[in-house]
């Protein structure tokens, strides 16, 4: 796992684009549990930055596919998944495995 960002950082139920090993990793706050994925949906590679977040998943704004920020899946679109990342959290630094 490498460091990758600072809970403080990431506002709550907010989210932070951060460029680790040249990828653009999305990360998100909600009530103190922060996930990470990849920045584009899968769908049509929409920027997931503009995405609505709601409960444990992300939306895309852009057709409003839904993904579990668990483990990137679409429930009414199954055949799409969102990469998601490990996380680890040490004090206030976040941890991640790009695996």
């Amino acid at each position: 796992m490498i460091p990758a960002a600072k809970v403080s950082e990431i506002p709550n139920f907010g989210k932070k684009v951060i460029q680790i090993s040249g990828q653009d990793i999305l990360f998100i706050n909600i009530k103190g549990s922060i996930f990470a994925a990849e920045n584009e949906c899968p769908h049509q590679g929409s920027p997931l930055t503009a995405a609505i977040v709601k409960d444990d998943y992300i939306a895309c704004p852009r057709h409003g596919y839904r993904f579990s920020l668990v483990d990137g899946s679409c429930g009414e679109h199954p055949e799409f998944t969102l990469k998601t990342y490990p996380l680890q959290i040490s004090g206030d630094d976040i941890l991640i495995d790009l695996g």
